[in-house]
């Protein structure tokens, strides 16, 4: 972990993981395939199958991004099961990532990360809860993989 930090080499491949690929991971894999190179291969996946979350959209839309017609997969679906780095943002996909790793070489990172889809209220108040999930994941992925 600390050798990409220090010497400033950035993976080749990284796997954002979350509970069911539908607000967290996404996000993360949208907005790190905005800083990283277009050589890195970006993906993202869950643990669980979930649902199109509108509200991904909608704050992904402020940041002119899109994740078009793409749909919340798992980890089963995923066509190449190798990653130099796999980011976990939720403790079960932590304990899935290290389980499915177990005798691989590859770098696990947890990075504990709220899920806004427990914040009830207003609109406007929903809204706030996946913006600062969107800013923070942002932030620590400029910080991560700062060249």
């Amino acid at each position: 972990m600390a050798g990409l930090i220090l010497t400033g080499a950035l993976p080749r491949s990284v796997l954002f993981v979350c509970g069911m690929n539908a607000v967290r991971s996404p996000m993360a894999e949208l907005l790190a395939r905005n800083i990283l190179p277009k050589t890195t291969f970006v993906a993202s996946a869950g643990v669980r199958v979930g649902e199109r979350d509108p509200f991904v959209d909608a704050v992904l839309a402020e940041e002119s991004l899109s994740l078009n017609d793409r749909q919340p997969r798992t980890l089963e679906d995923m066509e190449d099961d190798y990653f130099d780095l796999i980011v976990t943002l939720a403790p079960e996909a932590h304990h899935a990532a290290l389980e499915l790793t177990r005798s691989m070489a590859v770098e696990v990172e947890y990075w504990p990360t709220a899920d806004p889809t427990t914040v009830a209220g207003t609109r406007e108040q929903i809204l706030a809860a996946y913006r600062d999930v969107r800013e923070r994941l942002k932030a620590r992925i400029a910080t991560r993989f700062a060249a």
